[in-house]
């Protein structure tokens, strides 16, 4: 975890959340799924005017309704009190009713009109020999509300099917206008300014799409979990605020931002400044955005004013980011680290180095005999592995340190290397690690076993020290470091067996023929650098074969 002293905004204690219920009533139509959604009172609390689905908040009651309610026998005590609390704030919005007779026959429309949407459903229910179909309702996903709202929700988002022959009627209170919708037209119709909802809406409805019938979304909630959980986080794009779930790119950037939620980090990408991670970070990204670089390649100046500066990955040769970069580290920089040899990475390290009165050593790894014409790098000094990069200086709390480990970590280059600040947990990767792609390894100088393999020394040193975050030298932050690098492995050894696969069933066939096969899940126009790491996974797999011992 980052130390405290150097996060950039004031610590602060995120309002705590209530105890919510959420159903998602569904139905089957013509034209596919259809879900009840209300609109919310325009004085309402939170998310006023918003269109939503039935719910609110749990209460000691509907705890105490366990023996009313039908249950699944892998029904938890938590899932049924939960769907006790969505069957009964559907009735009451709503004036719909999940509860069931002895013989399992749903309720009529006699037994709705007998009831008082005001008094307890639970006694009223067991008075007329009803029981809460709690069994019939399903959990879809957890929400919990974002840290920045003053009104804080832990909510899941069930699932039942409408039951038939009931009539939605509003409250008219905290609910009106209930309206049966597809998912697909939700979104458009919010897309088109006339259908207001909010975040944990529109991202439920845009997995709900995918669903042709109701069966089929009780069938993939059979398993008693959440499809998924989001606590989600919000920045600043293009001067709005933007909310982000865990596992788009710039989540992990704001969780290490604004751990507490507060939204003031930009997220747009510009070339003009350094952005502040930390305080003792520093991201400034060059002007060479494209296919391969993203939105450019990520320089980083590690340090501050009292310890001076390391700077990791100066870029290309272009003289106006490695002003920039110079200047933003006050001309101080006492190192220059190079992650590998690539044009993208360090041809900027001498012109940086030029610019620094102390003329600060250029370290990293020199590139191979492998590695291509317009990669060849030379540092003034080669790292060793493990090897640590200290600053150090004077602040009043006393003295103060930055220190990088140096983990060699072959795979994308033979030369590649990562970095890793101990105190404050944060890993650089290079191009080991990608945000929102996986990195190519391009053979001679890659080699997809040594890839593997440093990904496993990386997941070693991030366990060892707390890492949770990953600093790419393309994208945004990655949180959840080691889910990332479990993930960057499962992907490339499932891709592996494909590539795997592809050559069994054609044993004669060309690069071409296997990548169009063993890549046919990305499009065609990325198949000509694909085929540089289906070269590393067809060497692999020739190198495991038997008789290659």
């Amino acid at each position: 975890m980052p130390r405290a002293n150097q996060l950039l905004h004031p610590q602060r204690e995120p309002a705590p959340t209530r105890p919510a219920a959420t159903v998602l009533l569904l139905r089957d139509s013509a034209a596919g799924i259809e879900v009840l959604m209300t609109r919310r009172s325009m004085t309402a609390s939170f998310a006023p005017g918003a269109y939503v689905f039935p719910g609110g908040g749990i209460d000691a009651a509907d705890a105490a309704a366990h023996a009313q309610a039908t249950r699944r026998p892998t029904q938890s005590d938590a899932h049924l009190t939960q769907a006790i609390a969505a069957i009964r704030e559907s009735f009451e919005e709503l004036g719909v009713l999940l509860a069931r007779h002895a013989d399992g026959a749903p309720a009529t429309a006699a037994d709705l009109a007998a009831l008082d949407r005001r008094a307890p459903l639970a006694a009223q229910c067991t008075a007329r020999g009803l029981t809460l179909a709690a069994a019939d309702v399903f959990v879809l996903a957890h929400w919990i509300t974002d840290r920045d709202l003053p009104r804080r929700f832990d909510v899941p988002f069930l699932v039942a099917r409408m039951p038939g022959g009931q009539t939605p009627v509003a409250d008219e209170a905290e609910q009106f206008e209930p309206v049966w919708v597809r998912p697909a037209d939700a979104l458009a119709r919010h897309a088109a300014g006339g259908f207001f909802i909010i975040f944990p809406t529109i991202r439920t409805l845009e997995r709900l799409q995918k669903y042709a019938t109701v069966d089929a979304v009780l069938a993939a909630c059979a398993s008693e979990q959440p499809l998924w959980t989001s606590c989600p986080r919000a920045g600043l794009l293009a001067g709005k605020e933007a909310r982000y779930m865990e596992h788009e790119m710039p989540y992990g950037e704001l969780q290490l931002v604004s751990p507490d939620g507060q939204i003031v980090h930009a997220l747009d990408w510009q070339t003009e400044r350094p952005v502040p991670l930390l305080k003792n970070v520093q991201r400034l990204t060059a002007a060479n955005p494209g296919f391969m670089t993203g939105p450019g390649t990520n320089s980083y100046l590690v340090g501050d004013p009292r310890t001076g500066y390391i700077a990791i990955d100066p870029g290309p040769a272009d003289a106006a980011h490695v002003e920039r970069l110079w200047r933003a580290a006050g001309g101080d920089i006492r190192a220059i680290v190079c992650t590998h040899s690539h044009p993208d990475h360090s041809p900027g390290a001498r012109p940086l180095q030029d610019l620094c009165a102390g003329k600060p050593p250029i370290l990293g790894l020199p590139s191979r005999p492998t590695a291509r014409a317009n990669s060849a790098f030379t540092p003034d000094r080669s790292l060793q592995n493990q090897e640590l990069l200290a600053l150090s200086g004077q602040a009043p709390e006393g003295e103060i340190t930055h220190s990088l480990r140096v983990i060699h970590t072959p795979g994308h280059a033979a030369n590649h290397l990562c970095l890793l600040l101990e105190e404050d947990g944060l890993l650089f990767s290079g191009d080991h690690i990608l945000n929102g792609s996986t990195t190519v390894i391009d053979p001679p100088d890659g080699d997809m076993t040594a890839y593997l393999e440093s990904l496993d020394l990386l997941d070693a040193a991030c366990a060892e020290h707390g890492v949770r975050f990953i600093l790419p030298a393309h994208g945004h932050v990655l949180g959840f470091a080691r889910q990332v690098i479990a993930q960057l492995k499962t992907h490339r050894l499932a891709r592996e067996a494909k590539v795997l696969a592809v050559m069994r069933a054609q044993p004669d066939g060309t690069m071409d023929d296997w990548v169009a096969r063993a890549y046919d899940d990305v499009p065609e126009r990325v198949w000509p650098v694909a085929k540089r790491s289906l070269l590393a996974h067809v060497e692999r797999i020739q190198a495991s074969a038997p008789g290659n011992d």
